[in-house]
């Protein structure tokens, strides 16, 4: 048995036991239970960002995440190891979500005027005050999907405008108008003062 099977046939007992580069190589030659391991190891973080950037659709985020490993899996052969697994997976997940918001005619549809404020108006009061995680959460589901996606990839997932810009295809000061819109938006309907 060649080292490479070994540390395979180790980790499929162990999957903390091989490191993500090694698991990638031997997924890539058709392993699954590297590819297993890979998304057993993933899947939770990336599932917490699709739902974020879906809106809180379960659904959507279910479908985005299978997509992306789909997708994952098809492309890990020309994988060239210039990043983490991790951050070439988040990557892919992230594109997955927003070609799936590109296609979806609620990206455009729903994004509202510049106040954003008719919307507020039929919240119940729980999300516009006691702000808790999961009214957090439910405030973040209400905000029109180019504004939740700016503010998901800057605040919460550590983005940079350029970067944001380039994957929605907007220009700089487009993101970061969305995002404090975002921002705004969201301590409206937390009950906050701006």
């Amino acid at each position: 048995m060649d080292m490479l099977a070994a540390t395979v046939t180790a980790t499929a007992s162990h999957p903390q036991a091989a490191d993500d580069a090694t698991l990638a190589r031997a997924a890539a030659a058709g392993d699954g239970h590297a590819y297993e391991c890979i998304y057993r190891r993933h899947a939770p973080r990336l599932y917490a960002l699709l739902w974020r950037l879906c809106g809180g659709s379960a659904a959507r985020a279910e479908d985005a995440l299978q997509e992306t490993f789909i997708q994952a899996w098809r492309k890990l052969p020309q994988f060239r190891f210039e990043s983490a697994l991790g951050t070439w997976l988040h990557r892919l997940a992230v594109n997955t979500a927003l070609m799936e918001l590109r296609a979806s005619a609620a990206f455009e549809a729903l994004d509202i005027g510049e106040d954003g404020m008719e919307v507020l108006a039929g919240l119940p009061a729980s999300m516009r005050c006691n702000a808790t995680g999961l009214d957090l959460e439910r405030a973040l589901e209400t905000l029109p999907p180019r504004a939740r996606a700016v503010l998901v990839l800057h605040d919460i997932e550590g983005w940079k405008h350029q970067e944001i810009a380039e994957e929605l295809q907007m220009a700089v000061g487009s993101s970061k108008a969305q995002l404090h819109r975002a921002r705004g938006l969201l301590r409206a309907r937390l009950g906050e003062t701006p």
